[in-house]
């Protein structure tokens, strides 16, 4: 085999026109950003088209109820304020599906770890009644993460030192959450006041948290934001972060290179949990006042979604969480309007989800999504 002496002071040929014009696309968008919006912006497309297709069967126009979509999620300023209210759980509970998918862990009870955080937080701002209220919720905060993260926790134990697989797990969690909420409500922590919807005790008016700057909007939009950047700093520009993708990508390869699979693993479990017990804690603390039934308001489940759709990423977290958000809100009106049962907008949520997923599956076996050279089987 021969090979080429390289002078010294060798200065490689300019690039051609044709070469620069193919990559200028990647230099200013990474690959991986613009495969991510393709899948997302293809699904939802898709998505919108089956359910045009099962709204006119039903007698309505779909481009009347699309505009009815917009009109109830971004149309006014009390849709956006709506919108911004529903998406901040959202945000939060999609961390509990997005930090544990970066280590190959599937997590599905963000809802249980919602309910199981809102639940403590209640009773811990029962049993320091007389503080201040900033030490209350600051308290109770710490004590809602810290229980809703030990519960998520539990799922990625199960996997790791039992075989468990963990999405069954934490959907069984989820359960068993709902089930504390009530025996704990309708039995040794029920308000005797709260006759026709078993409560907790009331946290009290001092201790709820307020709204922004006059708005209808909770200061829980700012901290669902502000975990959702916190998330895509640990993740994505930390030492934990690249190991947590390393063991994502691949296990043995991370037990070659010393990596502790078990510890890293089950820190980004316990960090989706407490993300996810932290929405229950801000429901608690900005809208309900207290713990029961309306905890279990489906947040969790909608949470898989938005971290599917934003393709685990915690900064496009936030813009799928608001479109997510908007959608949920306008299903009031489009049975006003429309005559559409309130639960249509859960119909094209699921559609979405069904198309996320099988874009996931098909994209890249498409010709015209392959590099030149490559072929996947």
């Amino acid at each position: 085999m021969s090979t080429e002496t390289i002078p010294l002071g060798y200065v490689p040929p300019p690039m051609n026109r044709q070469t620069l014009w193919r990559r200028i696309p990647t230099i200013i968008v990474p690959a991986s950003f613009a495969e991510s919006v393709t899948i997302s912006l293809a699904a939802l497309l898709a998505s919108m088209i089956v359910f045009g297709i099962f709204v006119s069967l039903s007698g309505a126009n779909p481009l009347e109820v699309y505009r009815l979509i917009y009109r109830g999620a971004f149309g006014t300023s009390f849709s956006w304020q709506n919108t911004l209210v529903r998406a901040a759980p959202l945000m939060l509970t999609a961390l509990c599906v997005a930090l544990p998918a970066r280590v190959g862990m599937i997590i599905i009870g963000g809802e249980g770890a919602l309910v199981i955080g809102g639940l403590m937080a209640a009773g811990w701002a029962h049993l320091v009644q007389g503080w201040p209220p900033w030490p209350v919720f600051i308290s109770m905060a710490i004590v809602g993460t810290l229980v809703g993260g030990l519960w998520v926790t539990m799922a990625g134990v199960l996997r790791l030192y039992r075989g468990v697989n963990e999405t069954i797990s934490s959907l069984l969690l989820t359960y068993i959450a709902i089930a504390v909420l009530n025996h704990l409500c309708e039995g040794p922590w029920h308000d005797p006041s709260s006759l026709n919807n078993p409560s907790t005790w009331e946290i009290g008016d001092a201790n709820m948290l307020g709204h922004m700057f006059g708005s209808d909007i909770h200061w829980g939009l700012l901290y669902g934001i502000v975990a959702c950047a916190l998330g895509w700093v640990l993740m994505d520009h930390t030492v934990f972060g690249f190991s947590a993708r390393i063991i994502g990508g691949n296990s043995r390869a991370a037990k070659l290179v010393g990596l502790s699979i078990g510890k890293i693993s089950l820190l980004a479990c316990f960090f989706g949990g407490a993300a996810a017990a932290l929405a229950g804690v801000v429901e608690v603390a900005a809208v309900q006042g207290k713990a029961n039934a309306s905890l279990v308001a489906g947040y969790g489940y909608q949470g898989i979604l938005v971290a599917f759709m934003a393709r685990q990423n915690p900064l496009a977290i936030i813009p799928v969480a608001v479109l997510m958000g908007g959608i949920g809100a306008s299903g009031g009106l489009l049975q006003r309007q429309q005559h559409l049962p309130d639960a249509a907008v859960l119909v094209l949520q699921g559609i979405i989800f069904v198309m996320i997923l099988g874009f996931e599956t098909f994209y890249g076996r498409m010709k015209i999504f392959q590099p030149k050279g490559v072929s996947r089987g």
